[in-house]
């Protein structure tokens, strides 16, 4: 399997797949053609998308800011669009780089 990315302007947009109110924070691997996160934080009132926005950063090497739940806010599967990187980067940073 293989992370969808595609290239935006700026950016990458490619989809997650949102598991909140796990125990822990973590990039679980791939779901398909989405990237799986776990996160503490409840799917209420935004916490977990910025749960998940905070981790993609983190892992990512890119500003907070750069992060954005852009479609599926209140679905489990969701698209972000990271700007600053581009798809090579992302593969690189996330440990999915083809070999």
């Amino acid at each position: 399997m293989t992370l969808a990315i595609a290239e935006a302007a700026g950016g990458v947009t490619f989809a997650v797949k949102a598991v909140p109110g796990a125990s822990r924070d973590r990039i679980a691997g791939l779901h398909g053609d989405a990237l799986k996160v776990t996160v503490t934080a409840p799917p209420e009132r935004g916490r977990a998308n910025a749960a998940i926005a905070a981790l993609l950063a983190a892992a990512l090497a890119v500003p907070a800011r750069a992060v954005t739940v852009i479609a599926g806010a209140a679905a489990a599967r969701k698209t972000v669009r990271v700007t600053g990187i581009d798809a090579a980067a992302v593969r690189q940073r996330l440990g999915l780089a083809r070999h």
